[in-house]
């Protein structure tokens, strides 16, 4: 086992103390630096970071970022979440050590639609009928996983099945 445990913090952001949701970070017995390529590989992180070590993760509507000595989870509802998710980490942290001779470990994050490419297929219009002021706020959604082609209603066909092609090679949580 690589991760023997944590201490944890719970606190609201100081940007906005109004805001409802709880951020954590839980401080690491153990450096996990090296085990991080591994979790990557295993977890498909967004982003990874070489120097210092990290590697995020977006699951369930949360950002999660894994450094070699915390982890660091917001929008949080409970604390009761916040450990549900550290314990799932720890876990997945350890296993990825465990079975790292059969992983090939990632040192890059997942790859991500290019915004431009996407706005480029788009009609440009920015008749908001998807809901955002403009083209290239929904554009930024779609990069994001949280909208696609068929929530554009003046998309012409040929770009429509275009963009559901490009958009099918990227994965979204």
């Amino acid at each position: 086992m690589l991760l023997s445990g944590y201490t944890r913090e719970i606190f609201r952001p100081e940007c906005n103390p109004s805001f409802t949701s709880l951020h954590c970070i839980a401080h690491l017995r153990e450096d996990v630096s090296e085990a991080l390529p591994y979790l990557n590989a295993v977890l498909g992180g967004t982003q990874y970071f070489v120097d210092p070590p990290a590697v995020m993760f977006h699951h369930q509507g949360k950002i999660i970022r894994v450094g070699a000595r915390e982890i660091a989870i917001n929008a949080l509802k409970d604390e009761e979440e916040a450990d549900r998710i550290l314990e799932w980490m720890k876990n997945e942290i350890n296993q990825a050590w465990k079975d790292r001779e059969g992983i090939t470990p990632c040192y890059a994050g997942r790859a991500k639609p290019k915004l431009l490419e996407i706005l480029r297929l788009l009609p440009r219009t920015n008749c908001g009928k998807c809901g955002r002021p403009t083209c290239m706020a929904f554009a930024a959604l779609v990069v994001e996983g949280g909208r696609g082609q068929e929530h554009c209603p003046e998309l012409i066909e040929e770009n429509r099945l275009k963009l559901s092609d490009y958009l099918g090679r990227f994965v979204f949580d």
